[in-house]
Order: structure tokens, then C-alpha cells, then sequence
């Protein structure tokens, strides 16, 4: 049956069946796929997931202990939404938009079932500045008003898609609270259409644009193993897997911290408490390194530990890519770090199993792949439909079981990224961070981003860049002789592979997370390898005209070259100093060798 309540329109059903997050309900067949609805006396929010015919299975996004049969089911006539708009930045959400300080102060240390609170505080003030004019024609994505939001960030008011007319109020300027409206459109049809300041849009639909740009703009981060050997472009997708300890929250801490990115998104998806909190205490008293400002001034956190409700970790990362489309869609670059999705696998697995879906490999569902895919593919660097320039670039967390990449979630997220930074765990043992394997990691992004870096940093980056891989391989398979006969039985040309090999590993490839090296500009990182690179040729000139390897590598300027990190990246004069002494010492060993050749010297 129908009832009103509050003036809106509900269908009511009942509880038939309760299986942990998941319940089946009767009655519902005027209800809507992926409607939202209220369970129980409680008011528990979830979301229909499965229509057959008067039946409906609910996934509930709290914990349902205490629900029983029997009791009603009312649908609110909308989907799974969030609200947009200023106040987002600098928030702590969880998994389905709940603002975490906001629940803090209305619910103490321990949240009521059912508990509800706005997204966007309705009572904060801001400083409204309108961008159009009464009379204006305003179509989908054209920015009504501007607020000062952070002081590193401009919020912009847009139009919502698919929405246009003719401007016919617009706000004054000047102080307004969140709850106001922004301006009033007359249609084509004649009706007037309200523009609040805090609109919605449904987590799982991605936001309409223009078209989608080629990803040949680099995402910089300052790490050289990716800026160097394996980019990622604006607008692309990432994943970073390992094992437990190999390093990928850090490697994300460092890619929200120094990327190339106007808002940063970092979601916390079923990862553990005390990694959460360390971000929850950490990101609020992080610099950022560009402005000297707060990093939260661009950055909102949505946590959703694995101690909490299982369908709202299934739900986070929709959240999270929809305020990430949101402020792309203001001509920003955004950067999405999902940490992890395998953890977001897990939770479809569960509610798979409850269910009583035949399970695909490892109790994995048959449509995770599908899944990964609707998440990965919303990334893209593209012109929005006010005509701007806006990226999401998505890099996500995997945590395979053992550190085994050959695992249903790390096998099917290959499928849809194009950068893959595989950690290996021999080199987190030995300390080598960020734990990279250059053997394993690859990048699909890099001819597309190779015409930028020629222009803008190195006419000779791809060059250096195959150079420093082909040694890297070669030097691979050089260690395993080693391990079996010694390094002193090689020919000098493979001790020359695996000595400039060490010098990429130490000298340019490792790079301290904590100290003054935790960011490289482009500059320096394509500075020191090539100076390794040219050391690398001239020396095999020498290796090749039979001078002794423990001639061309015993000496200070050689050693300075893992050093190269410690200098800053505008010290012009320092790497001049290193890359002259380096030649000098060239020209001395060849001379000196020459002398004794003719001398009849050994």
C-alpha cells in the first residue's frame, strides 16, 4: 500500500527473511531496482539489489542485528545518492556519505542503528559570488557561482546535467548558508526549475561529458621508479599490489600527497582500524608540499573499515568516484586512491554467498570482473560539459592473498588499468623502497606521455628510459649466473650491465619516503639518470677498448653518483660537478691505460 509521509510518497513492504546484511522482503512489487528504503523500526538503510516479481533482496548497510520478520520495508522513490556541494573538502565520510565528525557529535563514540544526518551541514555559511546574470541562457555544467570553499580550492556551483533555460533569479552576493538556492531557470516548456547549493546525484550512474581526451598529459608524483620507468597519464588507472608489508598504503600516502592532482579522494575500504586511524590523524596535520597550506584543504577521506557493515564497503567506492567525477566536472584533476579493492571484493564475495550465488573462482561472484570494470572505466581525462578540461585518475590497492598476482581480483583489475606497479617482496626485506619491481611493473601510458616529457623535461626521456629497462632486464638475468659462479668470472661488459644496474637501484630507483628525497621533480629525476646513463656509455667504450672494470668503477666521482638524490633539484652546479669529475676520471683511466699499452705495461 502507499502512505505519505512528510509529503513524500512511500511503498511499504515486509521483512520476510534476514541473512546478516542481507534480507528478502514481501510486497514490493511497486518497488523500483536499486531503490533506496528503510528497514524496520530502526529505519536501517538499504538498497534493492534483486526484483523478482513481489519479492526483494536488500542489501542493508547496517548491522541488522535485532531485525525481525515481519516487520516493514519503506522505499524513499530514489536510488543510492550523495550530496554535492561545498563542504566537502576537508570531510570525513563513511562508506555511504555519512559525515564521521557529524556523527561524532550527534551519536557520541558508538552510532545508533539508523541513525541519519545531512552529508553538507545546511547551517554553514559561505561566501556566495554569482558567475551569471538574470537573462542569461545556462545549459548542463555552466557554473553559476563561485565559493572561496578552501583557500587552495574555488567550489564551483554548476548547473546539473541535462538541465537548461533561462536564468530568472540568481543569488545576491554576499554570506549564505548551505540551504539556499542558487538560481532559478525557466525551461523551454515554461516551468521554472530551482537550482539549490547542495544538489545529489546517484553514486552508481556516472556524470555526463563532452568528450573523453587522449591520456597524453602525465600524472607527476614525484616517485622516480613511476615518473622514470613506469608514468601514469591524467585521466588514467592504476594499481598498486603486494603483499602484507610491501608497502602500498605508503606508496598511496606518497601519490596523495605529492601527485599531480587540484583534490585528492582517499578511500578506505575495508582496510584495517588502525591503518584508518593513522590516516584519520595523519592527512589533517600534512603539508602540502606545493602551497605550504594544510593538505585537507584539497583532500576528503571516506573510511569504511572492515569492522564495519560489509554492503557499505561494497558501496564506498561509488561514493568516492562520484565526488571524484563532481570536481572534475569544476575542470579539476582529481586523483582516487582505493585502498584496497580486494577488500571491496571480499565484501561482494560475502554478500555473493548470502545470496546463494554460484560462486566463480576462489567463491569470488561470476560478475566481478564486470564490477572492477563499472569502477576503473569511470576514470578519463576529458572536456566536461561546460567546456573545461577535468581528470579522475584512479589508483587502486591490491592485496592478493601471499603476495600471489596470479588471484582472481589482481588478474581481473589487469584487465581494465593500463599502469600495473607490482611490489615485490625481496626488495621490502631488503629495504628498498618504494618495493617497485621494475621486472614486473609495466606501463601502457608511456608512448602515449612521451611526446610531453620531450618537450617539457628530456628531448632524450624515452631513450633514457629504454636504455635504463634493457639494463635493468639484462642485469636480471646476469644475477642469477652470479648466484651460481660469482661475479668474477663474468666478462668485464656484463660486470659493467650489473654494476650501472646497482647504480640504477641505489642511486635513483630507491627513494626515502620520510626525508628531503620523498619528492623528485621532473628535472632532478631525469637529471641523475643521465648522468648514470652516460656513465653507463662511456664506460663500456673503455670496457670495450679492454681497460678493467676495477679501473672505471674504483673511484670517488663513480660513488658520488648514488648521492645524486641528495641534491637539490635546481642545484644545476652540483650535478655539473659530479658529471665533469666523472669524465675527468674517464679520460684519466683511458690515458693512463693507453701510456702503459705503449709502454708495454700490463
Amino acid at each position: 500500500m502507499e502512505i505519505k509521509n512528510n509529503k513524500e510518497i512511500f511503498h511499504e513492504g515486509t521483512v520476510e527473511f534476514v541473512s546478516g546484511p542481507v534480507i528478502k522482503a514481501s510486497g514490493m512489487r511497486e518497488f523500483g531496482m536499486r531503490e533506496v528504503v528503510k528497514v524496520g523500526s530502526q529505519q536501517l538503510m538499504g538498497e534493492i539489489i534483486k526484483m523478482n516479481g513481489d519479492e526483494a533482496t536488500i542489501q542493508v548497510y547496517e548491522n541488522t542485528d535485532g531485525l525481525c520478520v515481519g516487520e516493514c520495508v519503506k522505499g524513499i522513490g530514489e536510488p543510492l545518492s550523495i550530496e554535492l556541494g561545498p563542504g566537502l573538502i576537508g570531510s570525513f565520510f563513511d562508506g555511504i556519505g555519512r559525515p564521521l565528525d557529524a556523527l561524532l557529535k550527534e551519536e557520541g563514540m558508538y552510532i545508533s542503528p539508523g541513525t541519519a544526518v545531512n552529508m553538507i551541514d545546511r547551517d554553514r555559511e559561505w561566501d556566495v559570488v554569482p558567475a551569471v546574470k538574470v537573462g542569461e541562457l545556462v545549459s548542463g555544467g555552466m557554473v553559476l557561482a563561485t565559493i572561496q570553499e578552501t583557500p587552495l580550492l574555488v567550489h564551483k556551483i554548476m548547473t546539473p546535467p541535462n538541465v537548461e533555460g533561462e536564468v530568472i533569479w540568481v543569488i545576491e552576493q554576499g554570506k549564505h548558508k548551505a540551504s539556499a538556492d542558487i538560481a532559478k531557470l525557466r525551461d523551454a516548456r515554461g516551468q521554472e526549475i530551482v537550482i539549490p547549493m547542495v544538489q545529489k546525484w546517484p553514486v552508481r550512474t556516472p556524470r555526463p561529458y563532452r568528450e573523453r581526451l587522449l591520456p597524453n598529459e602525465p600524472f607527476v608524483t614525484g616517485q622516480r621508479v613511476i615518473d622514470g620507468l613506469f608514468p601514469l597519464a591524467k585521466g588514467g588507472t592504476a594499481c598498486i599490489p603486494g603483499g602484507f608489508g610491501t608497502g602500498k598504503t605508503v606508496t598511496q600516502h606518497q601519490l596523495a600527497k605529492w601527485g599531480d592532482a587540484q583534490v585528492v579522494i582517499y578511500i578506505g575500504c575495508g582496510e584495517r582500524g588502525n591503518e584508518m586511524t593513522d590516516v584519520l590523524e595523519q592527512f589533517p596535520v600534512l603539508e602540502d608540499p606545493r602551497s605550504g597550506r594544510p593538505l585537507m584543504e584539497r583532500t576528503i577521506l571516506i573510511a569504511n573499515t572492515s569492522n564495519m557493515p560489509v554492503a557499505a564497503r561494497e558501496a564506498s567506492i561509488y561514493t568516492g568516484i562520484t565526488i571524484g567525477e563532481y570536481f572534475r566536472d569544476m575542470g579539476y584533476d582529481v586523483a582516487i586512491m582505493a585502498d584496497s579493492t580486494s577488500r571491496w571484493a571480499e565484501a561482494l564475495r560475502e554478500l555473493s554467498g548470502r545470496l546463494e550465488e554460484i560462486p566463480a573462482e576462489e567463491g569470488f561472484p561470476a560478475y566481478l570482473p564486470s564490477r572492477l570494470g563499472e569502477f576503473y572505466e569511470r576514470a578519463g581525462r576529458v572536456v566536461t560539459t561546460s567546456g573545461e578540461n577535468g581528470s579522475v585518475s584512479i589508483i587502486g590497492a591490491v592485496s592478493p592473498p601471499g603476495g600471489d598476482f596470479t588471484e582472481p581480483v589482481t588478474r581481473h583489475t589487469k584487465r581494465f588499468i593500463r599502469c600495473f606497479w607490482g611490489l615485490d617482496r625481496a626488495l621490502a626485506n631488503a629495504r628498498h623502497y618504494p618495493a617497485i619491481s621494475w621486472t614486473d611493473s609495466y606501463s601502457e601510458y608511456a608512448g602515449e606521455v612521451e611526446s610531453w616529457f620531450c618537450a617539457n623535461v628530456d628531448p632524450r626521456w624515452g631513450e633514457l628510459r629504454g636504455k635504463a629497462r634493457a639494463i635493468l632486464a639484462e642485469d636480471t638475468k646476469i644475477q642469477q649466473v652470479i648466484k651460481l659462479v660469482g661475479e668474477d668470472v663474468l666478462p668485464d661488459d656484463q660486470r659493467l650491465i650489473a654494476f650501472t644496474a646497482f647504480l640504477i637501484k641505489n642511486g635513483y630507483l630507491q627513494q626515502n619516503s620520510f626525508g628531503s628525497d620523498s619528492y623528485s621533480a621532473l628535472q632532478k629525476t631525469f637529471e641523475i639518470l643521465r648522468v648514470i646513463i652516460e656513465f653507463h656509455e662511456k664506460a663500456f667504450v673503455l670496457v670495450k677498448k679492454e681497460i678493467p672494470i676495477s679501473l672505471i668503477k674504483d673511484d670517488e666521482s663513480v660513488s658520488a653518483i648514488t648521492h645524486l638524490r641528495e641534491l637539490a633539484a635546481d642545484d644545476k652546479d652540483g650535478f655539473a660537478l659530479i658529471r665533469s669529475r666523472i669524465e675527468e676520471h674517464l679520460a684519466r683511466v683511458a690515458t693512463e691505460r693507453t701510456k702503459k699499452v705503449k709502454g708495454g705495461g700490463q
